[in-house]
């Protein structure tokens, strides 16, 4: 798969968020700002609610963390183009501004090249569900979190043995 970032710069359609190429950033600069404030502008919303609508426009094939989105949303608010209001149980609802509106109409053409890119990406895999997709991310990052930290010979085969027996299982799916 190759990074999304690479598809949008390019002008094509991207995949996963780690693509064989390694690791690296989806949208390109300034790129996930203006998807944001499109979808506050659609509609407020929560952060955890833009990560999944951003999932699902791209057919499971990225879902950002909430590492990228929360600085993201604390920028735009910094910038004056949102506001958030603190919700019951600390949820944080978004809401775009006057001054975001007149940010996004003077960046209307990107915006919707961008979103339309996305959706281009999120129809680009037909054949893989979305929540296989989303679990694959997982086991990716599972993996890569774990081997961050040095193994031991006993848990070097150990974790061998679990991808080898994962891998077989999937092979008799």
């Amino acid at each position: 798969m190759r990074h999304f970032e690479e598809g949008m710069e390019r002008g094509g359609r991207g995949g996963g968020r780690h693509g064989s190429g390694g690791g690296g950033r989806v949208f390109g600069h300034g790129g996930l700002r203006l998807v944001l404030l499109q979808l506050i502008a659609d509609k407020p919303r929560h952060g955890y609610e833009l990560i999944k609508e951003i999932g699902d426009r791209l057919g499971g094939s990225y879902s950002p963390s909430p590492g990228v989105i929360y600085p993201t949303l604390t920028l735009l608010e910094e910038l004056g183009y949102t506001t958030m209001d603190e919700s019951g149980g600390g949820r944080k609802l978004y809401t775009i501004t006057d001054t975001g509106q007149a940010f996004l109409a003077d960046n209307r053409a990107a915006a919707d090249a961008m979103l339309a890119r996305m959706q281009d990406a999120g129809a680009g895999s037909p054949g893989r569900p979305p929540q296989v997709v989303r679990a694959i991310e997982n086991f990716k990052m599972a993996v890569r979190m774990r081997l961050a930290s040095p193994l031991s010979d006993e848990q070097a085969h150990a974790f061998a043995q679990l991808l080898d027996q994962t891998t077989q299982s999937i092979e008799r799916i």
